[in-house]
């Protein structure tokens, strides 16, 4: 009997159907890229070589139609679903039409309330413009439009809602204005806010901390009740959550499953407010839902005339209400009015440093890339094609910092100014090399000590989440003893406060002098150091890791990379198929009752 290496042929010589076989082989393949069907236009341009024995047939994908075990509806047990011109696996074809299929119902329910929420708006003008009070300085173009209102505007009317930007755009603060306004009218309101990981719940917790609101994010899984060794939470549509706000953070970062899993256990009579940074890297797992719903309009921040007169009633200083040419008379596609992009960024001006570099990596603005590569080019943004080892030391010695702190506490915080980011696990840029290096150079420098697995002073990152001791995957703790010299893991909780666990009983625990960029995402670090792969063929390295990498920093970042690995980064981007545009554009869903 023939043994087959190839996963992805394991899976498509399950299926008995000769001509079904080869398109089995390139779904299964195009799923784990992060894909979540198969676009049968697209075949011709995929690099992929079949495997011996395999060739799609002619005429092409008109026979999938009368296969038994591919179903065109998506209603029925068949293994497959063609829709339209892309082929999925049932599983994922569900998920898709279950997360349209709740937003529909969400979309619904709204126009019925917004005769109410608009006298409610109303009540509130002195708030809302107590809230949104001009800030002291400008910024010349069309920074200067107020969308951080225009976004509180649309949660506060709509059920659905979606806010994005780029870091220091102000999402966070914007949903707690929006809060504001909700709890002046119903002190009472039920609110829960989550992220998908611990660290980027915890950043959202941070970002709160200065408001008046006592709320505390968690994670996703927390929120929706995750039963243990399943598939299957608690929440879902047959006992929903009992919410009157839902705010999710970092959600590019969520995969098709999980979003599905999520808006099912959401009644529609809810307020869902999703946030994210559109150019970020997508979820690990299949699907970048985010990203389509962002993309499923061909411009964003656009309104009818009346809601565009009505946002800008809240606007005092004219110079900050939506021009005339955000105006869209007519507009059917379901997501017109719920979806605003902030783009004025508090940490970051356009013009230099971070700020610009970022815009140019996410644009593959080559002139502004090739400025950026020149020595001495700027402050900010530092580029280093020779991979200086004098540099790379120069950084990591500011580890010292947070091993010399004698307070845990502070010790945490101090960790967490500056981090190694490495875009790839394997190779001598990679992430396991990496660490290995600052330990030996750390080692050798006498600052620590690595004599065994938890050794004093190690920062740790959690790979998988332990409920059990209300800690994530993605936590970063560090190690040192308690007061009676025993080594515990340490961590800080996402209300600032400490927690200590046996480091024994963290098994799924990596050292964290470097991180993986996928890794960082929901994080910030005051410097960032990020090393790319001298192989500039590195199908990872795109426009979205990079810039995901070069944003996680507030004041510097250093870039070990060559000019060449640099712009091909930003030329290569990220574009994983799925149905969401299309479905989204053609106004078409489905009903399923359960997952």
């Amino acid at each position: 009997m023939q043994t087959l290496n190839d996963v992805h042929q394991q899976f498509a010589e399950y299926f008995a159907v000769p001509d079904l076989k080869p398109y089995a082989w390139l779904l299964s393949k195009k799923l784990g890229e992060g894909h979540i069907c198969l676009h049968l236009d697209k075949i011709g341009e995929l690099p992929a070589t079949l495997p011996a024995g395999y060739s799609l047939p002619s005429p092409g994908a008109g026979r999938l139609k009368n296969s038994p075990l591919v179903a065109t509806n998506g209603r029925d047990d068949a293994p497959f679903v063609l829709s339209g011109n892309r082929l999925y696996l049932q599983r994922y074809f569900r998920y898709e039409t279950l997360f349209l299929d709740r937003m529909y119902a969400f979309l619904d329910t709204e126009k019925s309330l917004l005769p109410e929420r608009l006298a409610l708006l109303e009540k509130h003008t002195d708030l809302i413009g107590q809230l949104f009070a001009p800030p002291a300085e400008t910024v010349a173009g069309d920074e200067t439009t107020d969308w951080q209102l225009a976004a509180a505007i649309t949660g506060v009317l709509n059920n659905f809602t979606i806010i994005t930007g780029g870091p220091g755009t102000g999402k966070t603060t914007t949903v707690a204005k929006i809060l504001s306004i909700l709890y002046a009218t119903e002190p009472s309101l039920k609110v829960a806010l989550a992220a998908p990981t611990g660290k980027a719940a915890a950043r959202m917790a941070e970002s709160l901390r200065h408001t008046k609101l006592e709320l505390n994010p968690s994670t996703i899984h927390r929120l929706l009740k995750w039963e243990r060794d399943t598939p299957y939470f608690r929440h879902n549509r047959a006992n929903p959550l009992r919410y009157d706000v839902v705010i999710i953070d970092e959600c590019s970062m969520i995969d098709v499953a999980l979003f599905a899993k999520l808006l099912d256990a959401i009644g529609p009579g809810t307020r869902l407010i999703l946030l994210g940074d559109k150019d970020q890297l997508a979820s690990v797992e299949a699907g970048s839902l985010f990203g389509d719903l962002c993309q499923s309009q061909e411009k964003m921040n656009f309104f009818s005339e009346e809601r565009r007169l009505l946002i800008n009633s809240f606007i005092a200083v004219k110079e900050r209400q939506i021009p005339a040419q955000y105006t869209s008379p007519a507009n059917n596609h379901p997501l017109f009015q719920h979806l605003v992009e902030l783009r004025r960024s508090h940490r970051f001006t356009g013009n230099k440093g971070i700020g610009r570099f970022s815009k140019a990596v996410i644009n593959n603005d080559v002139g502004v890339l090739e400025s950026f590569l020149q020595p001495g080019a700027d402050e900010q943004v530092v580029i280093d094609d020779a991979y200086d080892d004098a540099l790379f030391e120069k950084f990591i010695s500011g580890y010292d910092a947070f091993i010399a702190e004698p307070d845990i506490h502070t010790a945490l915080q101090k960790m967490n100014n500056l981090r190694v980011l490495c875009a790839v696990r394997d190779g001598a840029q990679g992430l396991y090399a990496v660490n290995k290096r600052i330990e030996k150079y750390l080692h050798d420098k006498k600052r620590i000590k690595v004599n065994a697995a938890f050794y004093e002073n190690r920062p740790v990152i959690l790979t998988r989440n332990y409920y059990e001791h209300g800690l994530f995957n993605g936590d970063t703790g560090i190690i040192r003893p308690d007061a009676h010299g025993q080594l515990m893991a340490w961590f800080e909780d996402s209300s600032g406060q400490l927690k200590q666990v046996l480091p024994g009983y963290l098994t799924d625990a990596e050292t964290v002098f470097a991180m993986t960029i996928h890794k960082s995402q929901g994080s910030e670090f005051n410097e960032v150091l990020v090393v790319l792969p001298k192989q500039t063929d590195t199908a990872l390295l795109t426009r979205e890791l990079l810039y995901t990498a070069v944003t996680r920093a507030r004041q510097k970042v250093y870039v070990q990379a060559s000019e060449a690995g640099v712009l091909m980064a930003a030329q290569r981007f990220v574009e994983r198929a799925s149905g969401i545009a299309y479905r989204l554009g053609a106004n078409e869903s489905g009903t399923f009752s359960t997952i």
